[in-house]
């Protein structure tokens, strides 16, 4: 029989929470002195991993009304998932787990869930049309612990059985969750209790499927011994168990027939935290979409075997392309944290934020704001609030149009810094300027090492470089400008942040044709640089096709190109974006003095008023804006 069509396929009831990574690795604990801070909990760590595969998962739970609250809710809606029955607690805080590695198996990690807001769920949270609306229910076993929510999930298992909905049981048993063990043993995986089994027991005649590791089966069935333990939940539930074995991979015990032994990928582990919740995403993608269970379960060890290879869970589970490629060679992979093209695909499909065309308005020059301000006899501190002026315009420009979603900024942090804060806190597209101005060979502000500067800066900076290069430059100066572009790709890479790297290959003494462009980026594709953006200058009609196929054969997944305007006149732009604008690797433009530059030269010698340069340059922006969008469509 048809399965009928749902508007869900899973719905995550229980544990949301941050996590807080040690970012010191292999000493102790009380030595960690920064952490990275990550999406938590079962539930949510299941949602997330599922949407990433392309699952309609939804989020059942709370989150306090705070900024980690909000942060667990913009993370799981960043990715996809359902939010809309994530509520928010007036009362308590969003849980925190603190987590480290120790050392090869020594993962210890710290619970901070007193009166925490997910455990604020209660029956009343439960709505039966929501419940109805998915194919299955995920529950975990901590949210049994309690009175309030075990009457929580009772109640959604019941309407789950009366709409149709499939349960599926992850037992998730940490004891110190229980009060069975102190605070600073949270990793603590079995503690023998005849209250939680009590607990747990008559949940499992309602489940279709459950899963634990051997000590959770133990748990789950009352014995100390797992085929025991497993045999007296088959006595009471008709559901399909399935063991977690680790590196072993898993073995399935259907309700009729014989067991199916799934083996695990051998590849060296980091860290195992998480690992359970990576595996079930990927059961559960596989299994929803029609395959038998050794395949569902060969797709949840493969995710698991990617975890545990990498730092946090959330962050490291796959997208659907990265895990396509992992099992394609996953026979000779034990490093998938090594695998440039899995690390790449990772990178490209997880972390960067997909956009539609940007509009961005980039005013990160010094050195021509600097010479203009001293032709005046003006102080460089006149060059702020210059910028603080445009970014007036930009938000000019939002209020008055429907697409302030498309909208950025490239700005510096020399005279730009408030700016910068102003932008980012109004959630706009931030790209920020790295590259000593003029420089060439290329180097970086505050020091060529770009790594620890890199990280103070907000995650959401796009770090933009601009490099004066041409494939046909002297050798020396060639392999100087290449090794510092590596290098900060690198940097980039390592911390997550989004690189646009702006190519000028004009004016340095080579002639630029049609196949320049395309050269310049085969060149940088071969070094392994794979930028999420290109900034270009405006190629020809000849051009855009050679450099369009560059792009496809190297990294599909770039977000693609965006123009600059080197000054040019506005009706120069015009013939550009007509050039540029059927293809669909071009995604808009980044232009500055085009658009400031008279306003910024009439200002600086007193001939424009603070009112003026808002509006003319908000005018000059918006036209651009206008005249892309008719290209476009």
């Amino acid at each position: 029989m048809t399965e009928p069509a749902r508007p869900l396929d899973v719905i995550c009831l229980g544990r949301a929470a941050v996590d807080l990574y040690g970012q010191q690795l292999g000493g102790r604990f009380e030595d960690v002195q920064t952490f990275a801070k990550y999406l938590g909990g079962s539930s949510a760590n299941l949602a997330f991993g599922l949407a990433r595969l392309g699952v309609k998962s939804s989020m059942l739970s709370r989150v306090g009304n705070e900024q980690m609250g909000r942060f667990v809710r913009e993370t799981l809606a960043g990715a996809g998932v359902d939010v809309g029955h994530v509520g928010t607690d007036p009362r308590r805080l969003t849980a925190l787990v603190l987590l480290g590695i120790a050392g090869r198996d020594d993962f210890p990690h710290i619970f901070y869930r007193e009166q925490c807001a997910d455990m604020g769920l209660t029956a009343d949270d439960i709505d039966g049309p929501y419940i109805a609306s998915s194919r299955v229910l995920a529950i975990t076993g901590t949210h049994l612990s309690s009175e309030p929510t075990a009457a929580a999930v009772m109640k959604a298992v019941a309407l789950a059985r009366a709409h149709g909905t499939r349960v599926v049981f992850d037992i998730d048993y940490r004891p110190v969750l229980w009060g069975l063990a102190s605070a600073g043993d949270g990793a603590s995986r079995y503690v023998a209790s005849r209250a939680v089994t009590a607990r747990i027991e008559p949940l499992l005649a309602c489940c279709d499927l459950i899963v634990g590791t051997e000590e959770e089966i133990r748990i789950a069935g009352g014995a100390e011994d797992t085929d025991l333990a497993r045999d007296a939940i088959r006595e009471v539930s008709d559901a399909t168990i399935v063991v977690k074995r680790g590196a072993a991979g898993c073995t399935i015990y259907p309700a009729a027939g014989a067991p199916i032994d799934v083996p695990g990928f051998p590849v060296e582990v980091l860290n195992t935290l998480g690992a359970g919740d990576a595996f079930l995403a990927g059961l559960l993608y596989g299994h929803l979409a029609g395959a038998g269970w050794q395949r569902a379960a060969t797709l949840g060890n493969a995710c698991g075997a990617l975890v545990v290879a990498r730092h946090g869970c959330a962050p490291a589970l796959p997208s659907r392309v990265e895990l396509d490629e992992f099992l394609l060679r996953a026979d000779r992979i034990t490093r998938p944290d090594r695998d440039a093209r899995l690390v790449h695909l990772h990178d490209a499909t997880t972390t960067r934020r997909p956009r539609s065309d940007l509009y961005v308005l980039a005013f990160d020059h010094r050195r021509q704001l600097e010479q203009l301000a001293g032709s005046w006899g003006l102080p460089l501190d006149r060059i702020s609030r210059f910028k603080s002026l445009v970014a007036d315009a930009v938000e000019c420009v939002a209020g008055r149009v429907s697409y302030g979603d498309r909208l950025g900024v490239i700005v510096d942090d020399r005279y730009g810094e408030a700016v910068l804060s102003r932008m980012t806190h109004a959630r706009y597209w931030v790209g920020r300027a790295i590259e000593i101005p003029g420089s060439r060979p290329l180097e970086l502000e505050p020091r060529n090492h770009s790594g620890l500067p890199l990280l103070v800066w907000p995650l959401n900076h796009v770090v933009k470089c601009l490099v004066f290069y041409h494939p046909d430059d002297p050798l020396d100066l060639r392999l100087a400008q290449e090794e510092r572009v590596v290098e900060l790709h690198r940097d980039t890479a390592e911390l997550g942040r989004e690189l646009l790297l702006e190519i000028v290959a004009s004016g340095r003494g080579h002639e630029v044709d049609d196949t320049t462009m395309a050269r310049a980026l085969r060149r940088f594709y071969n070094l392994g640089v794979r930028p999420a953006w290109w900034k270009l200058e405006p190629p020809s009609r000849a051009a855009w096709p050679r450099i369009q196929d560059v792009i496809m054969e190297y990294d599909p997944h770039c977000n693609g190109v965006l123009l600059l305007g080197l000054d040019a006149p506005e009706s120069h732009l015009r013939v550009a974006f007509e050039t540029a604008a059927p293809f669909p690797v071009c995604r808009g433009f980044a232009v500055g003095r085009s658009i400031f530059g008279h306003p910024a030269r009439e200002w600086m010698r007193g001939a424009l008023p603070d009112e003026g340069v808002v509006t003319e340059v908000a005018a000059r922006y918006e036209r651009l804006i206008d005249v892309w969008r008719g290209l476009r469509a």
